[in-house]
């Protein structure tokens, strides 16, 4: 598939702590890539820099441009949208509000078009638009969330760590829905996560960081087996991440 972003030589830093250094990597259009890893690899800050959010050094290319030097309101308008770890929708407004927030540079028609697909992709929340977003489960907080990124027809995707603080249920239900955006939208999506699990069900590439750097690259095709899943287990995430039979 064609390349619709690369990142080479990507490096973060807060102050003197190196967060990320010499990061290269890329998502084809249409792909799904994961990054996993351990808390504090540097996974986030790699989503971050992409998005706009943190100062980073090194060569971004989105759809052939170089997008190093815009603001992140500007590569939203490009079509690069994160949906940050903890999910961070407004508790005070309504689920119809958050919605819009994530639409907010669209005209009114496009805005009730896309509300209306992020209704039926996540149906949970459809007849919850007066509640206040505070009053949604988690499960539900994670597909508002993800649905208010989704508003503003994004062609990149960043989702950080979408199964945080989730029960083993509804963590199976978001990554359905995901697998669903995958297969109907074409949209492509950078996923930092640590469920491993999980995370191969709706991957196509997976990057394994480990203290800022990548320490490994594998295609999904390529751990098709039990056997190859447990070495890559052992090889870049430990025992706490059993592959799956």
């Amino acid at each position: 598939m064609p390349e619709l972003f690369s990142a080479r030589g990507l490096s973060v830093r807060y102050g003197a702590a190196r967060a990320v250094e010499n990061v290269d990597l890329s998502v084809p259009e249409k792909g799904v890539v994961a990054l996993l890893g351990a808390n504090g690899a540097g996974k986030s800050s790699v989503l971050k820099a992409i998005a706009g959010l943190v100062p980073a050094e090194g060569e971004m290319r989105f759809a052939g441009e170089d997008i190093g030097v815009l603001a992140a309101r500007q590569r939203v308008r490009r079509g690069i949208v994160y949906v940050p770890e903890g999910r961070q929708i407004v508790g005070s407004l309504t689920v119809a509000e958050n919605l819009l927030l994530g639409g907010f540079f669209l005209d009114a028609r496009m805005q009730r078009q896309r509300r209306d697909l992020m209704l039926e992709l996540f149906p949970e929340i459809a007849n919850r638009l007066k509640s206040p977003a505070w009053m949604l489960s988690g499960g539900e907080q994670q597909m508002l969330a993800i649905g208010r990124g989704l508003m503003s027809a994004p062609r990149l995707l960043l989702l950080d760590e979408p199964s945080l603080g989730l029960a083993p249920l509804l963590i199976r239900r978001v990554f359905e829905r995901l697998v669903t955006i995958k297969q109907d939208t074409g949209l492509a999506i950078m996923l930092v996560e640590q469920n491993f699990r999980m995370t191969i069900k709706v991957a196509d590439e997976l990057y394994f960081v480990r203290n800022g750097a990548i320490v490994g690259h594998r295609s999904a095709a390529a751990i098709a087996t039990a056997a190859s899943r447990a070495e890559v287990v052992e090889a870049y995430l430990g025992a706490g991440q059993p592959a799956p039979a």
